[in-house]
């Protein structure tokens, strides 16, 4: 089953990371091959939790597919769980952690990031399978340009 991880420190606190990454409905500004995402809905569990579910179109020239999955928001703990619902894969499951490293006044995060995922069908796995590696390795990227936008720093 293909999986990517990453780990990275940015200059940010780590609350802050969470609730970029935790603003799901922002991704298609940003995120790498994220056209459209859509929250059907989102209540809070017996743990205290934001519970989400939501639907994210990906796409590449003329492929486009939905998939929906529940994202777990454990803000207590700096986590969020997203687990596969449904769409073009048989499993999926992602994973973030957010560590404070610095200070308040010298922000500094480890942001961790991990999925394991495989498609139904072999032939779109042939088709997209390399482009979600990039598009992997390059979520990092975008969520730290990202928090740089958002809260303003270099």
């Amino acid at each position: 089953m293909p999986s990517f991880e990453s780990a990275r420190q940015v200059k940010h606190s780590a609350a802050n990371m969470f609730d970029l990454v935790a603003n799901v409905e922002d991704y298609p500004k940003f995120v790498p091959l994220c056209q459209t995402l859509r929250v059907r809905s989102r209540r809070i569990n017996d743990a205290g939790d934001t519970v989400l579910i939501a639907d994210m179109t990906v796409g590449y020239k003329a492929i486009r597919e939905t998939f929906g999955s529940r994202v777990t928001l454990d803000r207590k703990n700096l986590t969020i769980l997203v687990e596969y619902i449904d769409g073009p894969f048989s499993s999926l499951q992602n994973r973030w952690n957010f560590i404070d490293l610095g200070t308040p006044e010298a922000p500094l995060a480890k942001v961790e990031f991990f999925i394991t995922y495989e498609f139904k069908s072999r032939t779109f796995a042939m088709l997209m399978g390399s482009m979600f590696d990039t598009a992997f390795r390059k979520f990092a990227a975008a969520f730290e340009a990202r928090a740089d936008v958002v809260y303003r720093q270099a």
